[in-house]
């Protein structure tokens, strides 16, 4: 029984694994959709489309959104805005 759940724990940490190019791809797909999605809001910011700077933008908006939506990465209730703040470290219902 315990070979058996050490193949299958292996089994499942090796499906985990990508190849670099997986990655290459993913990370190409996720440019492609930032594209579709900031590429617009770029050329209206007045930037040319494919040129650098528009390249620059793309990425740069979609950051914006990113920290809009999900507020500042930050590992200590200290630092930063936290969802504890607001009735000190247990949260207002405590």
């Amino acid at each position: 029984m315990r070979k058996l759940m050490t193949v299958w724990i292996g089994a499942l940490l090796l499906a985990g694994c990508a190849t670099p190019q997986e990655r290459a791809a993913a990370a190409q797909a996720e440019m492609e959709r930032m594209m579709v999605v900031y590429g617009p809001a770029c050329s209206r910011l007045g930037y040319p489309s494919s040129s650098d700077s528009w390249r620059n933008c793309v990425p740069q908006l979609s950051a914006r959104d990113d920290l809009e939506r999900y507020g500042y990465p930050h590992y200590d209730g200290a630092l930063g805005r936290s969802h504890w703040s607001l009735g000190g470290y247990w949260g207002p219902y405590w």
